[in-house]
């Protein structure tokens, strides 16, 4: 059972992220995500555990590269966070227009036609570029989405975050109560969107390649899928640098059958998700989330690989 935590403490932590996004988003945007990628660099001065862990995932996933590479990808990692850190200190700032200027969008026909089928559109993207951009993108096109997210252990930060996230009329579903209205959303014709490449526990997802090494990977995108038969739209948000804005890539939609196998068939569709994920990784290597440990859960019997 999680330790209960102080009122105290949750206040002053509500009060470092309000001070922290304030301050940075006190200077105009371009300003504030070139301060931002200072700020991850100084992140990542202070936890040498984050570069260590990102390190170590290079070394699982690329072991080919040169280290002087490695050590871009880890200083891009970086940078990338700091970045989307300093957009996203703009949220509470912009309006459709800003979101629809600032924004280019490849790909919008894979969209139309998944939403035009009247089945739900399950979006998947993983923690490339801006990934928080999806809570506001839809909104400002007209579309109502919903997010499944994690909350926040602190209440009052949670609160906080929610705000900037729906501010636009998105809704953020709980990822650990809402397995009913996400069914409810698709099977409505609606818009869901869910994180794909994080490491869960074995008993929440099923191991797949994942860089040739077997990934504890979320099922919750296969099962959805294949119960509503919802459209599954890979979408995913980069940094341009010679534009200086994020792209969001809509992919063509993934197609997937369903069988009388439902486990097989939930490892197949969950595998195609995951190469998606890793064509993007390999893509814009300096802009994914090399900080999370993605293999710690492994199959049984198998050593740990952190």
């Amino acid at each position: 059972m999680p330790k209960k935590r102080g009122n105290l403490r949750n206040k002053s932590e509500l009060l470092a992220v309000r001070s922290l996004l304030g301050a940075i988003g006190a200077l105009p945007l371009e300003t504030s995500m070139r301060f931002g990628e200072a700020v991850g660099q100084f992140i990542a001065s202070r936890f040498p555990k984050l570069q260590k862990t990102a390190r170590r995932n290079l070394e699982i996933a690329m072991p080919e590269l040169p280290e002087n590479e490695k050590q871009k990808i880890v200083r891009g990692t970086f940078e990338s966070l700091g970045r989307h850190l300093g957009f996203v200190s703009h949220f509470k700032r912009f309006e459709h227009e800003d979101i629809r200027d600032l924004i280019e969008v490849v790909g919008k026909r894979h969209f139309d036609e998944a939403h035009d089928a009247g089945r739900g559109v399950l979006f998947f993207t993983g923690h490339f570029g801006s990934w928080e951009v999806f809570n506001l993108l839809p909104a400002a096109f007209g579309f109502e989405m919903n997010i499944l997210v994690r909350r926040i252990d602190n209440p009052l930060v949670e609160n906080f975050v929610d705000v900037m996230r729906t501010r636009f009329g998105s809704v953020t579903l709980d990822k650990t109560k809402s397995a009913r209205a996400m069914f409810r959303v698709l099977e409505n014709g609606g818009l869901l969107g869910i994180l794909a490449d994080l490491n869960v526990q074995e008993k929440e997802g099923v191991f797949v390649d994942f860089f040739g090494v077997p990934a504890s990977t979320t099922t919750s995108i296969a099962k959805l899928a294949l119960k509503t038969g919802a459209a599954v739209l890979p979408a995913f948000a980069v940094w341009d640098e010679s534009k200086k804005k994020y792209i969001v890539h809509l992919e063509p939609k993934v197609e997937y059958s369903k069988t009388d196998d439902d486990a097989e068939d939930i490892i197949n569709l969950t595998q195609k998700i995951t190469n998606l994920v890793e064509k993007y990784v390999r893509a814009y290597p300096e802009q994914w989330l090399w900080i999370h440990r993605r293999w710690n859960t492994r199959p049984k019997g198998e050593k740990g690989l952190y």
